[in-house]
């Protein structure tokens, strides 16, 4: 039986970390700096990846100064590195940056996503939310595999959400060329991210891949969204929904538990406790039925391996 955590595990349940290196796309905010924040309060060298430098270091300025003026970690903790996930050059180049730094990778925390924006492409000309979601971490999580397997305990998380349960992968337009509905698409590269982290465990048993969402967190996100697409139904929503949305630092401890915990289990995936998996406490949560089908885990990696082979 999986294991549970405790009724409320919080970042003091987080083990030593020192000495640990991970990395943690999208840190710059929301639950990327929450993350990187509990990583680094438990000893941890983070690094800090983020669509450009000056989001990293207007990140890595504040997690040094704190609150009240107390640093959370040295600056030699807090590493920057330059990853635009929406363009797979960026991607590798980040890549083949972490490995002159550094001999392995203990933890990589793909956190960053886009969410609902009107139809966008990437540089290599992928819907923006598939190549961002989905197909820049799994080239990023594959170019950093030596790396991870360099680790005496690797682990890999995909941050998803609950748009997986109505998400289907649509192998025959994939890129919503034919037709695009935005939440149809986002649940599809949230749906992707469960697949992978199940598809990823199957084909490298030697680390601890797993997966977790946030439920209804106080993010950029749902701001972001709303600016992109000038929705004022959206803006009336999500002003509705105001009491139901937990705390970015909340919203961060399923992927931290999944991170860090040693009751984590492998191809585990983990998310709030209360109101249907909205808010509380991480545990052990069921993901999207199709992340448990071997034969769409085999199609999605081969179908990512073919588009993310031109760079």
């Amino acid at each position: 039986m999986p294991s549970t955590p405790p009724q409320r595990w919080t970042e003091a349940a987080m083990p030593d970390l020192s000495g640990r290196v991970a990395l943690v796309t999208g840190a710059n905010s929301g639950l990327g700096f929450e993350s990187v924040r509990a990583l680094l309060a438990k000893g941890a060298t983070v690094v800090l990846a983020c669509r450009t430098l000056a989001k990293a270091e207007q990140a890595r300025q504040e997690l040094a100064t704190g609150l009240g003026g107390s640093p959370v970690a040295p600056s030699d903790r807090i590493a920057l590195l330059e990853l635009d996930l929406a363009d797979l050059a960026s991607v590798a180049r980040a890549a083949d940056r972490l490995a002159v730094r550094h001999s392995r990778l203990d933890v990589l925390l793909n956190n960053a996503g886009v969410m609902a924006p009107p139809r966008t492409l990437t540089r290599q000309g992928f819907e923006l939310q598939f190549g961002v979601n989905h197909l820049g971490h799994f080239a990023l999580t594959r170019h950093l595999l030596p790396l991870l397997l360099a680790s005496d305990s690797p682990r890999v998380v995909q941050v998803t959400s609950g748009a997986q349960y109505f998400g289907q992968l649509d192998f025959d337009d994939l890129q919503g060329e034919r037709r695009y509905d935005r939440w149809k698409a986002y649940g599809q590269s949230k749906l992707a991210n469960v697949v992978f982290a199940q598809e990823l465990q199957r084909r490298h048993p030697q680390l601890r891949s797993t997966a977790a969402h946030p439920g209804l967190a106080r993010t950029n996100l749902q701001p972001t969204s709303v600016a992109a697409n000038g929705s004022q139904i959206e803006r009336l929503a999500y002003r509705f929904m105001g009491p139901l949305f937990q705390s970015a630092a909340q919203g961060a401890l399923p992927q931290l538990y999944a991170a860090t915990a040693p009751e984590a289990e492998p191809g585990g995936h983990y998310g709030p406790s209360e109101l249907g998996g909205l808010k509380g406490w991480p545990k052990p949560v069921p993901m999207a039925k199709a992340a448990l089908d071997p034969v769409q885990g085999a199609r999605l990696w081969q179908v990512s391996e073919e588009l993310t082979r031109q760079v």
